[in-house]
Parts: structure tokens; sequence; C-alpha cells
């Protein structure tokens, strides 16, 4: 059983930065799981933002944060960030981060599907 708490979320200003956590905890062993990004935005469905392999070597962007956004993580912390730069209103969403044993596509790993652990979430709040 793995346990993922999410914490960085706030209320910012157009054009600012954010660095998301997502800390693991439980008997597992963090390098083993692809870690992934998926954020919801009010009145919209989840979506798949990023995601990196489990050694860290291997990332996924989804077009509309390419540049601004950047995933890392530290094995020796159990945990994954990610950096959220040059911030508009439309990135206002609940971030989820998420675990899962595979590694795939980029299509692959943007499905929900096969996630087996998820965090409760952290609020992005973007003002313009």
């Amino acid at each position: 059983q793995v346990q993922l708490v999410e914490s960085g979320g706030g209320l910012v200003q157009t054009g600012d930065s954010l660095r998301l956590s997502c800390a693991a905890s439980g008997r597992t062993t963090f390098s083993s799981y692809s870690m992934s990004w998926f954020r919801q935005a009010p009145g919209k469905g989840r979506e798949f933002v990023s995601c990196i392999s489990g050694g860290g070597g291997a990332t996924y962007y989804v077009d509309s944060v390419k540049g601004r956004f950047t995933i890392s993580r530290d094995n020796d912390k159990n945990t994954v960030f990610l950096q959220l730069n040059s911030l508009t209103p439309e990135d206002t969403a609940v971030y989820y981060c998420a675990a899962r044993r595979t590694w795939g596509t980029l299509a692959t790993m943007a499905s929900q599907n096969d996630y087996t652990y998820w965090g409760q979430g952290t609020q992005v709040t973007v003002s313009s």
C-alpha cells in the first residue's frame, strides 16, 4: 500500500510560479513506480499533465504545459515534484499525483487506467 500526499498549491497571479510536491509513504520501493500529475479544472474532467519514469530518465508533458512545467523526482526522499512556471488562469485546477508500476507511451501514461494509487489533490488557483 502506498499513500500519496500532495502539497504546494495556492493562490497566485498570472505569470507566477509554484512548486508542487507529492510525498509517498508506505511499504514500497518508490523508484519502482512511474509517477504522474493530473489536473481537474472546475466543471471539466481530469486530464494528464506530466509523468516521469521510476529512475527519472524519461518524462512526458501535455502540449499545453511544455516549456512551462517541469517534473522531477527524488527517490531518496520518495517525492515527486512539479515546477509550474508562467502560470495562467487556464492552469487553475486541482492537481493530483498518481503512481503506477509500468511505463509506456505518452498515450498509455496519459490514460487514467492502471494507476494504482492517487493522492487527494492540491488546489492551484491563478488569478488574472
